[in-house]
């Protein structure tokens, strides 16, 4: 399921997107009762978003009812990308550019928790990393390098040393007290993780590699997948049973969702 501004979308529609891939998109779980965690924050995101990659305004009452259209008939979970691009946008003249139009497309939603993951960490920053953007090539490339390499997925590193986030989802930890700690370092403030800061007890603190390896246990965040435990990093093994771990997804279970 496509849509455009609330129309089904043909390959004319889409080209300007495949082909300059300059645009920003959020990713939502729609539950089997309809409802989405956070949503309010989704929303937040695009405003937020399209201000700073179009210098412009989004009106969210037009996404969430493009949102309804495109679920409409669809069976749940599913999951829900919303991507905003201005097909007027030009590789030459980008800035000429500022009439951001609305994508919605719906995908089948996996089981959650899904299976642990075994990542690779790698030097690699994202280009403005507070935005959610379409540039996806660096992260990809990584990704597809560390599952070559025989692992799951890849963990960023920043030039600076420090543990920052995965390819398409934030990092957490669990010391050896039991208490959860996120990274500092330049992110995309996950709408999965900033939910969990706000109903679990932690810490932030800056994680170097070395201090990554000494945790208790290490996990995965987003809209998609939730709460999933790392198995491995590089080397070091983590166990995906931890009793944290466990809270944790207890705990972003519990939340309740909005209906879009």
């Amino acid at each position: 399921m496509a849509i455009l501004d609330g129309r089904p979308v043909s390959a004319a529609d889409v080209l300007p997107l495949a082909l300059t891939n300059l645009g920003h998109f959020t990713t939502l779980r729609v539950e089997a009762d309809g409802g989405v965690r956070g949503l309010a924050l989704h929303l937040e995101r695009l405003v937020r978003d399209c201000a700073t990659v179009w210098g412009a305004d989004l009106d969210t009452g037009r996404v969430r009812a493009y949102v309804r259209q495109g679920l409409a008939g669809h069976p749940r979970p599913c999951v829900v990308r919303v991507t905003v691009y201005d097909p007027a946008a030009d590789v030459g003249h980008p800035a000429a550019a500022g009439e951001p139009r609305v994508l919605v497309t719906v995908r089948p939603a996996g089981a959650l928790p899904p299976p642990p993951l075994r990542v690779r960490t790698v030097v690699y920053e994202r280009d403005l990393p507070e935005v959610k953007h379409t540039g996806l090539f660096g992260a990809l490339h990584a990704r597809a390098a560390a599952q070559r390499a025989g692992y799951d997925d890849a963990l960023f590193v920043g030039r600076d040393g420090l543990v920052s986030e995965g390819v398409t989802w934030n990092v957490g930890f669990v010391d050896r007290e039991g208490t959860v700690v996120w990274p500092q370092a330049p992110v995309l403030p996950g709408v999965t993780m900033t939910l969990l800061r706000r109903h679990a007890a932690h810490r932030s603190t800056t994680v170097t590699p070395q201090q990554a390896a000494g945790m208790a246990a290490a996990f995965a965040t987003n809209a998609g997948i939730g709460v999933r435990p790392l198995s491995a990093i590089d080397g070091t093994g983590f166990p995906a049973g931890h009793p944290v771990l466990a809270r944790l997804q207890e705990t972003y279970a519990a939340l309740p969702g909005e209906i879009p």
